[in-house]
């Protein structure tokens, strides 16, 4: 009886060996189906990718042979492309269970500048579904197209700056002006530009990528623009979302003192963003102090003010201890006694320098005064 037992062990021994054997070598093999179906876009559908908005690509799920998860990836390519070099692979939704995925337009005007479709542009992308598990990756037979219009933007750059012929570092790449980054996809600069050339590049060495401002006043890839205007002081703004520009002539920067509603004095432009007005004579009106800035400025003909003073509606007299960020300038109106700012006590009957620095170097666009 003992020897059938031990018989008995033996075989439910070899046939659990020979089982879990084979369960291996299903795992080892296990296949996958490729995606018979694409759902959504709809072949040829058109996205104007100018709208902040996205899209959803759907599919049909494939199955495993061990009945496990599977793992998808969308692949986008040009049009007429057969995706041995894909443009663009991305996981699904689910880090790549799901099967769809949502993709932002943002997203989809960078690969559609891949495809080598230009701003302003339309083009088409192919895209279709690989499902894998493991080793084995199955491409879908369905290859659907989607026409694309690409809007006048570009992707923004971490950083700007601005070199060529017409501009205050000249042509040396590496005494290029850094551009002041207000916004997610805006920049703004303050400069001197005189006959010459300009461009607007990403970085200050190597070879970065080149910007132009076209006759269309859009920013354009890989040139640069030719400046014929009058030499002058210059604000340039660029939006990378639309690819708009603006440029406006920075006229006259004066002081304006509250108390007695006049302009005390003007500034001159020095580099880099920045005016200086020196050696000028201060006098409180009885004990009030308060000044803030004007800056006249002209944009396509019509000329206009626009004022400078503080984030506070009101302030303190500042003291040798008050923080810098008091004399940071911020656009305001142009209310007599609101948002200004106040003389330290020690200008008093004194001249002082007062500097103006509306570049990248500082936090924020501020300004200082120096007694003599």
């Amino acid at each position: 009886m003992k020897n059938i037992i031990t018989k008995m062990t033996a075989l439910i021994a070899f046939v659990a060996v020979f089982t879990a054997c084979e369960d291996d070598e299903s795992l080892n093999v296990a296949e996958v189906s490729e995606v018979e179906a694409l759902y959504t876009p709809e072949n040829n559908k058109f996205f104007n990718l100018g709208a902040s908005s996205s899209t959803v690509f759907e599919w049909q799920a494939s199955k495993s042979a061990d009945n496990g998860v599977v793992m998808y990836e969308v692949v986008f390519d040009e049009e007429g492309g057969d995706f041995s070099e894909p443009l663009y692979v991305i996981p699904s939704n689910g880090k790549g269970f799901d099967n769809k995925l949502t993709l932002s337009f943002t997203k989809l005007n960078e690969i559609a500048g891949m495809a080598g479709i230009a701003a302003e542009e339309t083009g088409k992308l192919q895209w279709r579904v690989w499902s894998s598990k493991g080793l084995d990756i199955k491409e879908s037979a369905e290859i659907r197209t989607i026409e694309v219009e690409r809007p006048a933007g570009f992707p923004t750059p971490d950083e700007l700056f601005l070199t060529g012929s017409a501009t205050e570092g000249g042509a040396d790449l590496s005494a290029a002006q850094n551009f002041v980054k207000t916004g997610p996809s805006t920049f703004e600069i303050y400069t001197r530009l005189e006959s010459g050339s300009y461009k607007f590049v990403t970085r200050n060495t190597g070879e970065p990528e080149s910007f132009y401002i076209g006759t269309d006043d859009k920013i354009k890839k890989d040139g640069e623009t030719t400046f014929t205007g009058t030499a002058a002081v210059y604000r340039i703004r660029m939006d990378f979302s639309d690819g708009t520009t603006s440029m406006a002539t920075i006229d006259k920067v004066e002081l304006f003192f509250s108390p007695t509603d006049q302009y005390l004095f003007s500034f001159d432009y020095t580099e880099n963003g920045s005016w200086e007005a020196l050696n000028k004579l201060i006098q409180f009106n009885g004990s009030d102090e308060r000044y803030k800035f004007r800056f006249t400025v002209t944009t396509n003909g019509a000329t206009r003010e626009e004022w400078f003073g503080s984030i506070n509606k009101d302030n303190q007299r500042p003291n040798q201890n008050t923080a810098d960020s008091f004399w940071y300038m911020f656009p305001v109106d142009n209310s007599r006694w609101d948002f200004t700012y106040k003389f330290i006590g020690e200008a008093n009957g004194a001249n002082v320098d007062v500097n103006i620095y509306l570049n990248s170097d500082l936090p924020e666009y501020t300004h200082e005064i120096t007694v003599l």
